[in-house]
């Protein structure tokens, strides 16, 4: 494959336990990157999280679909499935949810899916590129007009989810596909919220700009750390090779 890669996650400075879970899995016809961020408290995040990744791991590779997007959309509706009917159960397990971002490379396109607010970034030619809208109830505010950007960023209700991945019966995943040209330098970083609330679209444009990718993890894990990291961070940086 033409890519190269690095990944990185912890648990935020004051928890015990990382409620994200990420994975990059060469496999023969491309490249599957999943990153999950499983909802706290009484949602069982780190169970989530890790469910979803396994069932997501899974299905996709069970999948032996040429059209991607269906195969795509196949593994989260089936994901989606498992971990809302595990999640029926009593106890910790209840209503147990996750976020969920997959991406998968070929040679010549990126396939990405996005369930909750963990993001995707496009770095193309130098210049940094949102793929994502955050399922969240601030993003929902933000574009009906009611806060601006700088109330977002503080916003006290902006760790609340409109769509989870195992929350309900059914989901609607935003799917999507990008066809990459060789004469560019693409970049993506699919990451938590506990790296794209600290890390702000410029410094992050900065960052991925450098030409090293374990540069890009160190100054960013140092970064996150010295603004306290109050949430698990999770990121996985990938770069095509022209």
């Amino acid at each position: 494959m033409g890519y190269r890669y690095v990944k990185f996650t912890s648990a935020g400075a004051e928890k015990k336990i990382n409620e994200d879970s990420i994975e990059v899995i060469e496999m023969q016809d491309g490249l599957l990157c999943l990153l999950c961020d499983g909802l706290g408290g009484e949602h069982g995040g780190d169970l989530a999280a890790k469910i979803a990744l396994k069932s997501a791991m899974y299905f996709f590779s069970a999948g032996d679909s040429s059209d991607y997007i269906e195969r795509i959309r196949y593994t989260i509706e089936e994901t989606n499935t498992f971990l809302y009917n595990r999640s029926l159960n009593t106890g910790f397990e209840k209503n147990m949810a996750t976020t969920i971002e997959l991406m998968f490379f070929t040679e010549n396109f990126i396939y990405w899916a996005h369930i909750g607010d963990s993001r995707i970034y496009h770095l193309k030619s130098q210049r940094l590129h949102l793929l994502t809208k955050d399922h969240s109830l601030v993003q929902k505010l933000l574009d009906e007009g009611f806060i601006s950007g700088s109330q977002a960023k503080n916003h006290p209700q902006r760790n609340v989810i409109l769509n989870a991945l195992g929350e309900h019966q059914h989901t609607q995943p935003d799917i999507s596909k990008i066809k990459i040209n060789d004469f560019e330098i693409n970049k993506f970083f699919l990451c938590s919220d506990g790296v794209s609330n600290l890390i702000s679209n410029k410094e992050l444009e900065e960052i991925l700009n450098y030409v090293d990718l374990e540069q890009m993890k160190t100054e960013l894990i140092k970064l996150i750390k010295q603004r306290g990291a109050p949430d698990d961070y999770s990121f996985i940086i990938l770069e095509k090779i022209r």
